[in-house]
């Protein structure tokens, strides 16, 4: 009896690893491409993840992390305790939410705006225009704002002069840092934002307007009723990725941005990080502090995917 039933479920494993070993042959390219991407975040996203262990420890170079002392929360009872605790996550925070608020809206209108362009070479180049700021780097753009916002000569400085009001601080104001830094975030990335929304409304059903036209509905009515469910999915999926990020304020535009006039608004995790992780050589404080960021976006993703399942989306897992 257990010869006769073991023979079938053998039978069946080979058959099972036959089709496995059919599908990987059949999609063998797709698989190879899809080698340089796995050992990126192998050997830059995983790897790296077994130094965190030096925020439990009082970490020294010479001992290595094997022999370093275990010191268990006192890092993350220092930070928490610190004077600057409070002024650091408040101005994360805000830059965090004028982000999500200001920035993530706009390249999902941008790209129905775009959609409703009829005329493809129109839109082709308006498409690239909006793309281009996206390769400009961090030093370029903060040095583009200075050439346009400094008293010293700057462009909009001097267009208030001669207009008869008076100059403005756009640069060591702490009253404009934050508006500065969304602004050129606005600038940078929006273009390069809406390609997933584009890519996404072109696989919309075209007989789905055609359909509405005939019952009458104009551009708004099939932009509501059936553009923005089409891509309401990719909406909340992108929308729960942000919230992954929510606290990454981006360091080199922030850092590039601050002075001594803005600290105050301006210093915010990642530059505390990088002034007491290498400026001082603080590698376990600083570890610590990163760990609690990356902890409040693991957070926010977890809870955002349940909320998407509960309102009859897909999430992402």
């Amino acid at each position: 009896m257990v010869e006769m039933t073991s023979a079938p479920v053998t039978t069946a494993v080979r058959s099972n690893a036959r089709r496995r070993l059919a599908r990987l042959m059949k999609n063998r390219w797709l698989y190879l491409m899809a080698i340089p991407g796995m050992l990126y975040f192998i050997i830059f996203r995983y790897v790296p993840m077994w130094g965190l262990l030096i925020a439990f420890q009082d970490y020294q170079p010479s001992l290595g992390m094997l022999h370093s002392n275990w010191v268990g929360f006192k890092h993350f009872e220092r930070f928490f305790f610190d004077a600057s605790f409070a002024m650091l996550f408040k101005n994360t925070l805000i830059l965090a939410v004028y982000n999500l608020v200001f920035f993530f809206p706009l390249p999902i209108v941008l790209a129905l705006l775009l959609n409703e362009v009829r005329k493809e070479v129109f839109k082709r180049t308006i498409q690239t225009i909006v793309y281009i700021p996206h390769f400009v780097s961090w030093v370029v753009v903060v040095g583009i704002s200075y050439i346009f916002f400094t008293t010293e000569g700057g462009i909009v400085n001097d267009m208030l002069a001669s207009a008869g009001f008076p100059k403005i601080e756009f640069l060591i104001s702490s009253e404009w840092f934050r508006t500065m830094i969304v602004s050129q975030v606005i600038w940078k990335e929006t273009g390069w934002g809406t390609i997933i929304f584009l890519a996404a409304l072109a696989g919309v059903d075209p007989q789905l307007y055609e359909a509405a036209r005939i019952d009458g509905a104009g551009r708004f009515r099939q932009l509501w009723h059936i553009t923005l469910p089409a891509i309401r999915s990719v909406i909340v999926i992108l929308f729960i990725l942000r919230l992954g990020s929510f606290l990454d304020t981006g360091f080199e535009q922030v850092f590039l941005m601050l002075n001594s006039m803005n600290r105050d608004v301006g210093e915010v995790f990642d530059t505390y990080v990088y002034n007491v992780g290498i400026q001082q050589g603080q590698f376990s404080y600083s570890t610590a502090v990163g760990l609690f960021k990356s902890l409040i976006g693991l957070v926010l993703v977890v809870g955002a995917n349940r909320m998407a399942k509960k309102f009859g989306e897909s999430g992402l897992y």
